[in-house]
């Protein structure tokens, strides 16, 4: 057997990394891909390894031959046009040495587990093309096979339907043709395609033509979740260097992206706080049937969306006001304090991050449950000065919950004492008996005009794609200096008409946030079994919870992350959590939430064991 490499192209979209090197030179991790690549193939028993250059090909082969003369049987074959061609033409300049052996077939800006090549190898059928099954990343071509893995259709990109996904596998680009197949299907064909349709095509396109016409006998060899990227331009490069790191530096890549995980559809993400069961399917469809006007139409400013959220809430217009997700407001809100201000840590750290720290006073709840009351702030802050006191109500990351009238008792003390009292209420819909806690009222904001409600869409509501977050307060200065201080145009249309159709879906919001309560009560139970773990009790839509042997919270987070593909957040990196080894997952559906218990099932075994 011999692989045959197609590394001709020119790679412009990578910009800056192909100027002066073809898209094989550049580097994934310190790790240049041909490097990778020919690394790979050096654990198989092949006879040669065939490159096809262009772009920079004297470059390209000064390199190889100085790295690998004497360890890898390499020849070159030249493309003098490829800055006129494409793939077809340089594997057709290729043709001879096809027709002489079994070949592997491999596109060079490609990234991809070790054992690929093995699967291939391995795998009886002479004919294969490794495919993967389609994700919202991949361009190129498709295929669709049938129940016995046989290639029915090659999609080009002409003919794609987002209609026929769920059918769709993608190419990885590494095929294994046989001799036989080459000699009389495969290469008969590419002469034929190229005297009829010219140079400028792709190599896939043969095949297609072969599978229409012909019994080709070529199937396809599902990856299933072997990792995979293909590189074509600089987005493609960051995320490929964030899939295939490794120990903390693959941790840190997946952190600083602050989101963004759909990128990485193989990934369960226990890190990032949203409602698994909100909206609803027939609230999605309101919301598809509408995309054509919501994309090409300007959104409306702050006066009519002050009015939706108004409505969406049940209070009045001018006590609130619509930002581009909380943090927006948060920002606005944090950077108008004046004086002191009261935090409770652990926190959410978006609001003393806000804040210069020698104007922070801090609290730190003095037991293993990281939990507190009304009357723990009270006495704490009796005898400080503080001009602001901020209470995340369930609290971030403990889950720790203050009952909706000992909140009232703290805003009427905060009151007396001249405090402004600012109650981030994000999860308070996740909390037991959720549809008297929130203190989303015009009676509770006009009682107490030193009160100031932060709440954020994304998290209860699950749509943290729209940034949706709302403040409000009877405080009518403050909501005048904050709609002046943020964007007229902070939201966009999808996010106003979301606020706009909610009201029809309220009661589909109450049952699944009934449905959530009681998937976390049978998640918290699973989770109480772990024999690692120790459960804080949660009013949240997740539990922090402490290693209590084994691993150490960032052990745990990594391991997780590198062999089972879930993330949760490791929270030593909150302040007061510091060595504490505590982490936060997330409740997320059924199935998912089992997925995890396997996984920590498992590490509990073989840590057993060793």
């Amino acid at each position: 057997m011999q692989a045959i490499i197609l590394a001709a192209g020119m790679g412009r979209r990578l910009g800056e990394y192909t100027e002066n090197n073809t898209k094989c030179m550049v580097e994934v991790n310190g790790v240049k891909l041909i490097d990778r690549l020919l690394g790979q193939l050096a654990t198989l028993q092949l006879n040669r390894i065939v490159i096809v250059v262009g772009y920079k090909g004297q470059q390209l082969k000064e390199y190889i031959n100085a790295n690998y003369q004497g360890k890898l049987n390499i020849e070159f074959v030249d493309n003098p046009v490829y800055d006129k061609t494409n793939n077809i033409y340089s594997l057709s300049l290729a043709k001879k040495q096809l027709l002489e052996d079994d070949t592997l077939l491999i596109e060079s800006d490609l990234i991809f587990s070790d054992k690929l090549f093995h699967m291939i190898v391995n795998n009886p059928f002479p004919n294969l093309a490794l495919v993967a099954k389609y994700e919202s990343w991949m361009d190129g071509t498709m295929v669709t096979i049938d129940k016995d893995n046989n290639i029915v259709n090659f999609v080009p990109k002409q003919a794609f339907s987002y209609d026929d996904i769920d059918m769709y596998y993608k190419t990885v680009n590494i095929y294994k043709f046989s001799r036989e197949f080459s000699c009389h299907k495969y290469v008969p064909f590419l002469d034929a395609y190229c005297t009829a349709l010219g140079n400028n095509e792709y190599y896939e396109q043969v095949l297609r033509v072969i599978t229409l016409l012909d019994n080709a006998n070529l199937k396809a060899l599902p990856i299933g979740n072997e990792k995979w990227y293909e590189i074509d331009d600089v987005q493609d490069l960051d995320i490929a260097e964030t899939i295939f790191a490794q120990g903390d530096e693959m941790l840190h890549r997946f952190n600083y992206r602050y989101g963004g995980h759909w990128r990485f559809p193989k990934m369960l993400d226990f890190c990032y706080l949203v409602n698994p069961y909100f909206p609803t399917p027939r609230m999605k469809a309101e919301l598809k049937a509408n995309f054509d006007t919501l994309m090409t139409e300007y959104p409306s400013g702050m006066y009519v969306n002050s009015l939706l959220a108004g409505k969406y809430f049940g209070v009045k217009q001018k006590f609130i006001v619509v930002g581009n997700g909380a943090a927006e407001l948060i920002k606005s809100l944090m950077e108008h304090c004046q004086g002191y201000t009261g935090v409770v840590y652990p926190t959410f750290e978006e609001y003393p991050h806000r804040l210069p720290k020698e104007r922070i006073v801090s609290f730190v709840p003095q037991n293993d449950n990281l939990g507190y009351t009304a009357a723990d702030l009270k006495d704490f802050f009796a005898n400080k000065q503080i001009d602001t006191l901020l209470l995340i109500n369930p609290d971030n990351p403990s889950g720790n919950f203050i009952p909706v009238q000992d909140v009232i008792d703290l805003c009427q003390w905060c009151q007396q004492h001249h405090i402004r009292l600012v109650v981030d209420e994000s999860f308070v819909d996740f909390s037991e008996n959720f549809e008297r806690n929130s203190l989303l009222h015009n009676q509770i904001l006009t009682s107490y005009p030193n009160l100031v409600v932060v709440k954020s869409i994304s998290k209860s509501y699950g749509v943290p794609g729209l940034r949706l977050g709302i403040l409000a307060s009877a405080d009518e200065q403050l909501i005048a200096y904050i709609k002046k201080n943020i964007a007229i145009w902070n939201i966009n249309s999808f996010g106003e008409y979301y606020m706009q159709i909610f009201n029809k879906y309220q009661n589909d919001y109450r049952k699944a946030c009934y449905q959530f309560i009681a998937e976390r009560d049978r998640f918290g139970k699973l989770l109480a079994e772990i024999p690692y773990l120790r459960v804080l009790p949660s009013q949240a839509n997740y539990f922090c919870c402490e290693i209590t042997s084994k691993f150490t919270s960032h052990e745990l987070s990594l391991i997780l992350l590198d062999r089972f593909n879930i993330m949760i957040k490791d929270c030593d990196s909150k302040t007061a959590l510091k060595g504490r080894n505590f982490i936060r997952v997330s409740v997320r559906d059924t199935q998912d939430n089992n997925t995890l218990i396997e996984a920590l099932k498992e590490l509990d075994k073989q840590k057993a064991i060793q």
